[in-house]
């Protein structure tokens, strides 16, 4: 860690070198604001479905191809914005919005192979108090600890997501169902949207193992039926692959708000809830394009550490409220930036002056 707070090595010290009163402060004023307002997830996610799916039959259709480029990138923003709901259902508490998990995966998660078993009971893991920038985390890697080509590579590979999903429930899952090590590999391996190469889900139980099969089967189908569709001609190709570049510039934008969601300079220990935040980014206001490239409460991302049960839509209030309870020299205030591309040349020049002074550097 690069913050002067001191290192933790195990839970109880972490606690220890906690900001009791950020914590106490931050709990204290944001307490009306847990609870979720429907209205606001159900018009958000409907209106950035109808953009998305809108503006992808745009790019499809016109000839023009200023206009179909222009569409494409329209259905890429909004798109992202609805798939970005799915960081919000691994939160929601369970009844209080009924029928929007099912909703979400009709309209976004099958559609684009994303089902949301995906991230739940993934994201839960990267919260836990004692896994956070661990071996443990499914979401943490030491970008800042490692070689400088990882950063564009970490971008880069995200471009054939749509690719590795098709492999993944066309041909992975059905094959699985009838070949039991393979089904073992494709359920730790395959099976979550994870950054840690080395972590390995288990298996679903209780109700979640229900949901995940029905998710699964379906994503599975309307992978093949899309394949199939193409190969017959029922689809026409050009349109398939416009489907499909929609889809990756989608996952490269939140493989990018991903690569600035945190400072990555965790070494594998336990962090306390204080050095979490401060590994973690806020982006808010007067910035104007997080809200494109980190919507759905995602600038906020070091608040929601602090926060995690604050609603997207609370986000922004909380953060007013805790900037004026505490003091400029507060530790809050730093965990706030400016923007991305300063966070991005931060995250290269520390890896590149990690790979210079010749430590050795982690998995790459």
């Amino acid at each position: 860690m690069k913050h002067s707070l001191p290192q933790a090595t195990d839970t109880a010290k972490a606690a220890a070198f906690d900001d009791n009163e950020l914590i106490r402060t931050a709990a204290k004023v944001t307490r009306d604001l847990n609870a979720v307002r429907p209205m606001i997830y159900w018009s958000d996610l409907a209106a950035s479905a109808v953009i998305g799916y809108g503006a992808m039959i745009a790019a499809i259709m016109v000839d023009d191809i200023i206009l179909a480029v222009l569409s494409g990138v329209i259905s890429v923003l909004a798109l992202y914005r609805a798939g970005s709901f799915i960081h919000e259902l691994t939160h929601i508490r369970r009844g209080s919005l009924p029928g929007f998990r099912f909703a979400w995966n009709a309209l976004v998660g099958i559609p684009l192979l994303l089902p949301s078993f995906m991230y739940e009971g993934i994201h839960n893991l990267h919260h836990a108090r004692t896994r956070y920038g661990t071996a443990e985390d499914p979401e943490y890697l030491p970008l800042a600890l490692m070689k400088p080509y990882t950063v564009p590579l970490f971008v880069l590979v995200s471009a054939l997501a749509p690719i590795g999903l098709f492999i993944r429930y066309a041909l992975l899952a059905p094959l699985s169902a009838l070949i039991p090590p393979l089904r073992k590999l494709v359920v730790e391996r395959y099976s979550g949207l994870i950054i840690n190469p080395e972590f390995r889900r288990r298996p679903p139980e209780g109700e979640f193992k229900k949901q995940w099969y029905v998710q699964e089967i379906a994503a599975s189908i309307w992978a093949i039926a899309l394949l199939t569709a193409v190969a017959t001609g029922f689809l026409p190709m050009k349109a398939f692959l416009i489907v499909v570049a929609i889809a990756a510039g989608s996952v490269v934008l939140n493989q990018i708000r991903t690569l600035v969601a945190h400072l990555w300079e965790n070494d594998g220990e336990v962090m306390s809830v204080t050095e979490q935040y401060l590994d973690s980014v806020n982006v808010p206001p007067p910035a104007l394009l997080p809200a494109l490239w980190a919507p759905v409460g995602l600038r906020y991302h070091a608040l929601h550490h602090l926060l995690p049960g604050v609603p997207y839509h609370g986000l922004g209030e909380a953060h007013r409220r805790i900037a004026e309870a505490l003091p400029k020299e507060s530790t809050y205030y730093r965990a706030n930036h400016e923007g991305l591309w300063g966070l991005v040349a931060g995250l290269v020049r520390g890896s590149s002056g990690h790979a210079a002074s010749g430590q050795p550097d982690k998995a790459s």
